[in-house]
């Protein structure tokens, strides 16, 4: 087989899979307009249908019965394409070569025939010259009406295919077989073709480019929340190993002191000292290799608000609660109006505690700055006697706020770093325009019991007795001292009172 055989056979599968199938290729619904498409192409089809009748029966004298036949099949195909374009198309474009060539036969039937001599004048036709060969003006809307929607949902491929086709039809029936006593109009029907095939292709490129557009930025969006999410994890990530770092050296190094602490220590003890030593530095190895990816050089802090290792090398202690101060004069640096205020004694807390306490505050201003600017921010913080109590209030802002870039995840992080310490978080806005973020951090970073709820001692739960209430007609029952009460009140067992506090 010559490549020129195998090129023709692709050619022709091709040509089948595209335009021998009677799939189905409905409109897009739309919105706002769902039925006006449907009601415009069906006023359309009605139209050239009845245009139709009287261009098939009368000016191309096909007879009433198949006139009218191929004028309502002509119709049916517009109607088709809504949803099966391409058989539309077929039964679109079979009518009108049954109609053209019928047409021929009468147009060759009226031919006027020569006299006896060549002095002898030619006869006249039967009928005055047709307006239109072959194709009429009703059927050119028609098939106008089909490729636009055969073009707007199939690929411009498939709509290349059939416009060919359709030209070159017209060509075999207008110049290939031919006709007289007509006016030609198989150029016009295919310019016409033409353009409302480029339209309808350009259409449904315009379509298709604006829904990879969304779905673009859709996936853009998704990818930006998921990169921001990961990113303030592994920033969480970093520090717990930070913190988990500093408790295995602290381990490693009082292992290592403690046998020098004692007077004459046994061999057991040196051993096991030495084995706690060192599964303390193979664990702290361990936790280094896997998380040292994580590590960055410096993280970004667009508003300078003392962000760890600012300035220096990644091994930079994390920032701790007495850094507050330097936190919030970076902050009024920025351009904030900020104020502080502190109530308790400070306890000892754990090295995860402070740190996320100054990791709620800076996120806290961080947002104070990006979405409320001009605003006064109020931070307080309060030392209770079980647990670090955090605020932050700002203001309604008095410069219109720009918009941002963020995914808004910062509050996200604030939530993980303190339900990872047993707290919680609260963020809303206020009824003056401000908004207002406060957080609780349990003392020793662990989430406190859930305390009983057994009442005090001395407190009795009174439950009203089964018995309906009596109403103002019903005497109420004498007690021992011959007044009446209008309830009796009945102390139920400790076993019932139990379940009723359930």
């Amino acid at each position: 087989m010559t490549r020129v055989q195998s090129w023709v056979i692709r050619a022709l599968r091709i040509l089948r899979d595209d335009l021998w199938t009677a799939r189905a290729d409905p409109l897009p619904p739309s919105v706002w307009l769902r039925w006006l498409p449907h009601g415009l192409v069906c006023l359309v089809a009605l139209g050239t249908t009845i245009a139709n009748l009287d261009q098939l029966a009368d000016r191309y004298r096909l007879g009433p019965q198949f006139g009218t036949l191929c004028a309502l099949a002509q119709g049916g195909a517009v109607v088709l394409a809504l949803w099966r374009p391409v058989p539309a198309w077929w039964l679109s474009l079979t009518v009108w070569a049954l109609t053209a060539l019928g047409a021929r036969g009468e147009l060759l039937a009226d031919l006027p025939s020569l006299g006896g001599g060549l002095l002898d004048p030619p006869r006249p036709a039967a009928h005055p010259e047709l307006p239109g060969w072959p194709w009429g003006p009703p059927g050119m809307v028609a098939h106008c009406v089909v490729l636009l929607l055969l073009a707007l949902r199939v690929r411009t491929r498939v709509a290349v295919e059939a416009l060919v086709l359709t030209a070159l039809l017209t060509y075999l029936i207008q110049g290939g077989i031919g006709g007289a006593n007509h006016t030609p109009t198989g150029v016009l029907a295919v310019a016409l073709f033409a353009v409302v095939v480029l339209i309808g292709a350009a259409l449904r490129g315009r379509r298709e480019a604006r829904h990879e557009l969304v779905e673009q930025a859709g996936i853009t969006a998704e990818e930006r929340a998921r990169r921001t999410l990961l990113e303030e994890r592994n920033r969480i990530a970093r520090e717990l190993h930070d913190v988990v770092a500093h408790h295995m050296s602290v381990i490693s190094i009082q292992a290592q002191v403690a046998p020098h602490l004692v007077e004459n220590p046994s061999e057991e003890l040196k051993d096991n000292l030495a084995g706690i030593r060192q599964n303390a530095l193979e664990a702290l190895a361990e936790l280094r290799r896997v998380l040292g990816v994580l590590r960055s050089e410096n993280p970004e802090d667009p508003y300078g608000l003392g962000a760890a290792g600012t300035g220096a090398a990644p091994d930079t202690p994390q920032p701790t609660l007495d850094r507050l101060d330097a936190l919030l004069d970076n902050t009024r640096a920025a351009g904030l109006d900020v104020t502080s205020v502190v109530a308790g004694e400070a306890a000892a807390y754990p090295p995860g505690v402070q740190l996320s306490a100054y990791r709620i505050v800076q996120e806290a201003l961080s947002n104070a700055l990006r979405h409320a600017p001009g605003s006064a921010v109020r931070v307080t913080v309060s030392h209770m006697a079980d647990g670090l109590y955090l605020e932050i209030l700002n203001s309604r802002p008095e410069a219109p706020v720009r918009p941002s870039p963020g995914a808004g995840h910062g509050l996200l992080g604030m939530r993980e770093r303190a339900v990872m310490l047993g707290g919680h978080v609260m963020a809303h806005p206020t009824l003056h325009g401000g908004f207002i973020v406060s957080a609780f951090l349990p003392k020793d970073g662990v989430k406190p019991p859930v305390r009983d709820l057994d009442p005090p001692p001395g407190l009795e739960l009174i439950f009203p007795d089964d018995d309906p209430p009596p109403t103002a007609d019903d005497d109420p029952p004498p007690t021992a001292d011959g007044d009446s009460s209008p309830t009796a009140d009945v102390k139920p067992p400790a076993g019932e009172a139990g379940d009723q506090r359930r």
